[in-house]
Parts: C-alpha cells; sequence; structure tokens
C-alpha cells in the first residue's frame, strides 16, 4: 500500500473511532512513527499533509530531520524512545516534543539544558503501569514525585 494510501486508511479508522466514542476527545492526532523510513518516505507523508512524526532514537533523527524541519515549517517530531542523559542537548535542539521522561536524572539534564540553551521541548512522564522491568517508565507509585519535581523545575510537562 503507498504511504497517501495508507495514510488515508488510517485517518478513516480514526474518524470511525471517533464516531464511536461515547465521549470523544476534543482533537486527535496522528504521529507517524519514522523510525527505520527514508527521506523520501517522510517526504510523502508530509506532501498529504502529515505533520507529526515520532522517532526512537536521537542519532536517526538527527540525520533526517533538520532539513525536513527546514522545508515544513509545522513539522512536529516526537521523541518515543528513551533518552539518555548524554544525549539532551541534541534531543532538546531537535525535538518539540520528548514522551519519554522517566526519571529524575533525566528531568534535571533536561532543566540544565533549559537555562544553557533557553530550549526544551513539551514533555509526557512515561509510567510502567505493568511495572514490567524490562519496560522503562517511572513505577506508578514514583509517577506523583516525578510529576512533582519536573513542575518544582519548571519543565514543560503536558502529559
Amino acid at each position: 500500500m503507498s504511504i497517501p494510501d495508507n495514510l488515508t486508511a488510517i485517518l478513516a479508522r480514526i474518524a470511525l473511532a471517533r464516531k464511536a466514542a461515547i465521549r470523544p476527545a476534543p482533537h486527535t492526532h496522528l504521529i507517524a512513527v519514522s523510525k527505520t523510513v527514508a527521506e523520501d518516505g517522510i517526504r510523502a507523508a508530509l506532501g498529504c499533509g502529515q505533520r507529526r512524526f515520532g522517532e526512537n532514537r536521537v542519532q536517526e533523527a538527527q540525520g533526517k530531520f533538520p532539513a525536513l524541519k527546514r522545508d515544513y515549517p509545522d513539522l512536529e517530531l516526537h521523541l518515543i524512545g528513551p533518552l539518555q542523559t548524554n544525549k539532551v542537548k541534541e534531543a532538546a535542539a531537535l525535538f518539540d516534543c520528548i514522551q519519554t521522561l522517566d526519571r529524575s536524572k533525566l528531568a534535571r539534564a533536561l532543566a540544565a539544558e533549559r537555562d544553557k540553551s533557553g530550549r526544551c521541548p513539551n514533555l509526557f512522564i512515561q509510567v510502567n503501569t505493568g511495572e514490567e522491568p524490562q519496560k522503562a517508565g517511572a513505577l506508578p507509585k514514583e509517577a506523583a514525585a516525578l510529576i512533582a519535581e519536573a513542575r518544582a523545575l519548571r519543565l514543560p510537562v503536558i502529559g
């Protein structure tokens, strides 16, 4: 299936799910995961109007998205994979949203980078709801403390 056809089909499924929902959210946004997708495939989706993309590796995103963001200023890039503290500077410069804030050390590193560069993406707290040891995320019993710390650091936690 071509990228335009696939995108049309996915958006139609989202519309049907919203119709079937008892109380649909006011907005639903598709984040197209572009990991391992070459730049020409991303450009095809951009040509169809898709503007939100998710990448799980900082280095892979650095190779594809600076030029795409210049060509499409309304492109919104989300980090959907784990973030190591040694990659915070690069991630803060490139991503519009980091969906994987999962520990205090990372919150402090993001705040320090914000203080240095003046830039901090929007953040989501990642919670390991199943408490599975092989998965990332704050444990449910630790989530409130992490949220409080992130707020105390004046980080833009949006979810």
